[in-house]
């Protein structure tokens, strides 16, 4: 019985922690909100091809000294093909056009490819799916745990999900960074992967409640999450180097997505030691919690 690194000797201190960020986040969506991308906003799309690679930069200051100084603009699959992005709702279809004539100033010559409107009426609908399924997908996870394992790991799961889920999102308002379809995508996937991790150190500290007599619950957890540690550092470790290479070498178009889960992965290691602990000592965990039923007529077994 090792217990190496006494984690729940700064419970109190990860809570404050917690508890901060978590109220930080939620008064900053609530007074600043997400920066929408064109995704939720509704908006114009314009995908253009050069002829040589051209500086994004240039782009961005053309479209700015022009009238449209909130474009995002961002290489599409090569440095030669530019994807443009313009927060429109009017759905008029001279601006892909207006947009195209801007940029044909220049020296390259260029080609239009595509020009595509996305109404705001869509993003609604996209954002309201997009949030539902997130709902959807923390009331199936509380049901599974609290049938696999017990209520007060479900609870324990499902406040260190929504943990994570606001904290990130709360990042993403405070630095004002665009919020889309797929920084949405990575949330969910967020979920799947604290999850994972959660389940881990629920099984590890049932099993360890279920065997270990001496041991007092706060030691129980400890022990329990010195024996995942290994495996909870190697996989969170191997993630984020590809992580980081996808958000490094990926290009724009997947940046929100590589960073999303890169704070993902970070927090939601953080929360499966802190969070879930956190919440199975405030909600008194003890051993005949976790005490496996016996049969009945068990007590009248060998008798005639």
């Amino acid at each position: 019985m090792d217990i190496r690194f006494k984690f729940m000797r700064f419970r109190k201190i990860a809570s404050l922690i917690s508890v901060s960020l978590f109220i930080i986040s939620i008064l900053s969506l609530g007074l600043r909100g997400l920066s929408l991308g064109l995704d939720f906003s509704g908006g114009t799309l314009i995908e253009v091809s050069y002829e040589s690679p051209v500086s994004l930069e240039s782009v961005r200051n053309n479209l700015q000294e022009n009238g449209y100084p909130d474009s995002q603009v961002v290489n599409f699959g090569t440095n030669l093909d530019v994807l443009i992005k313009v927060a429109d709702q009017s759905g008029n279809s001279s601006v892909g056009e207006d947009i195209f004539n801007i940029l044909n100033n220049q020296e390259i010559p260029i080609e239009l490819k595509r020009v595509e409107f996305v109404g705001p009426q869509v993003g609604d609908e996209l954002r309201d799916q997009g949030g539902l399924g997130m709902i959807v997908a923390l009331f199936m996870i509380l049901m599974y745990v609290a049938f696999r394992f017990q209520y007060k790991f479900a609870l324990g799961a499902v406040s260190a999900l929504a943990h994570d889920v606001v904290i990130i999102l709360g990042i993403f308002s405070i630095f004002g960074w665009d919020f889309d379809l797929t920084v949405l995508a990575a949330l969910l996937a967020v979920i799947g992967y604290s999850l994972n991790d959660t389940i881990v150190v629920s099984d590890r500290i049932r099993e360890n409640f279920r065997t270990e007599r001496v041991l007092d619950p706060i030691d129980l957890i400890d022990l329990s999450l010195n024996q995942t540690l290994g495996r909870t550092l190697v996989t969170s470790l191997t993630t984020l180097l590809v992580l980081f290479a996808l958000f490094i070498f990926g290009g724009e178009l997947i940046k929100g997505f590589s960073l999303a889960l890169i704070l993902g992965v970070l927090i939601g290691t953080y929360s499966s030691i802190y969070v879930v602990a956190n919440m199975l000592m405030s909600l008194a965990l003890t051993k005949d919690d976790l005490a496996i039923p016996e049969p009945e007529g068990a007590d009248f077994d060998g008798m005639p």
